[in-house]
């Protein structure tokens, strides 16, 4: 399964699409924003991702607060909240600099916005995964959709699936714990599987909110084909999403690991160029354990097995036991075909 988003096919065969979050870690300042994109191309990320809120479009103004928010959701979006004006400015930078801008609407009235605004493809969070309103009219943009399935069970997301494959968007899931931070226990990178068989019109990914990288590397070994990882400039700055957030320093070491691992998933067992020359000297071979006069009858006492592996082959020991020597070989000595009989 395959989708594109703006030049960037994503799915089987091609490489892991990794996005930075961003999401509100600017604080509300266009300039960290902008120097979070920079920090993201440089680590290599194909795309970074904020998100476009209007607090009064998506909630009401007494959302009961989750743990991680020092004041109330709603006030904290009027205050840090980037404005559509500034997204356009982000979005042109992240063009300047070569990496794409994604956004995350939290409304209609916000997708339409940042469709207007010309984003490539409609990253949905776990909060709106079964507001299938909303997402059935996101998808008549015609753009590709990444939905991510925190908070959710599989008949929550068969609906929302099975919805938007009827529109024929191009559709990814993404596995995510909606916890901030998750419990390890809570992970269930096993569900990765499970949903790239359940779902087979969709590319899978993972959107991973632990402080940390193992999970996201274990998640390409699972086979997700997009990394999600919540990025700030500084772990020291406040914020709801700085425990779930890594640094850039971490976001380098993340892509790095995960383009080495993708080199490492194939499945042939086969003898590799490298490891041609370790054989002659790693493998073993029959050697004689003590003198072996011409004529005489080779027993197992005689041989056993040593390196270098370029006589005859220990597995072949049987066939070597009962042979008659012809020339006369010395103790600790390869044993050739050439001196038996």
């Amino acid at each position: 399964m395959k989708i594109k988003i703006g030049k960037k096919y994503i799915g089987d065969g091609c490489p892991t699409f990794i996005i930075a979050e961003g999401c509100d870690n600017h604080m509300g300042s266009l300039e960290v924003a902008e120097e979070m994109a920079k920090q993201a191309f440089i680590a290599g990320c194909d795309a970074i991702k904020f998100q476009h809120h209007l607090p009064d479009e998506e909630m009401l103004t007494n959302v009961p607060m989750s743990d991680n928010f020092d004041i109330p959701l709603y006030d904290f979006l009027v205050k840090n909240a980037l404005k559509i004006k500034q997204h356009k400015e982000l979005k042109n930078y992240c063009e300047q600099l070569g990496i794409m801008y994604l956004c995350t609407p939290f409304s209609w009235k916000a997708a339409q916005e940042i469709h207007e605004l010309g984003v490539e493809a409609f990253k949905i969070g776990s909060g709106e995964m079964t507001d299938i309103p909303t997402l059935e009219r996101i998808s008549s943009f015609g753009k590709p959709m990444i939905v991510s399935t925190g908070m959710c069970t599989f008949e929550e997301i068969d609906r929302t699936y099975n919805a938007l494959i009827k529109t024929n968007v191009q559709l990814a899931l993404t596995n995510c714990i909606s916890e901030y931070p998750p419990v390890y226990e809570d992970v269930n990178l096993g569900v990765i599987s499970r949903m790239i068989e359940r779902y087979p019109k969709a590319v899978i990914g993972h959107s991973d909110h632990t402080p940390d990288l193992y999970t996201s590397f274990a998640a390409i070994v699972a086979g997700a084909k997009i990394i999600e990882k919540h990025v700030i400039i500084s772990k020291q700055t406040p914020g709801p999403d700085q425990s779930v957030s890594i640094d850039f320093f971490d976001l380098h070491n993340l892509i790095d690991g995960i383009r080495k691992i993708e080199k490492s998933l194939g499945n042939e067992k086969i003898v590799h160029k490298k490891e041609e020359k370790i054989r002659e000297w790693a493998f073993r071979s029959i050697v004689s354990l003590r003198e072996i006069k011409k004529g005489e009858t080779i027993d197992g006492d005689m041989i056993w097995s040593k390196r270098p592996g370029t006589g005859i082959h220990s597995y072949r020991r049987n066939e070597v036991i009962g042979k008659k020597v012809k020339n006369h070989i010395q103790r600790n000595t390869l044993i050739k075909w050439e001196d038996l009989e």
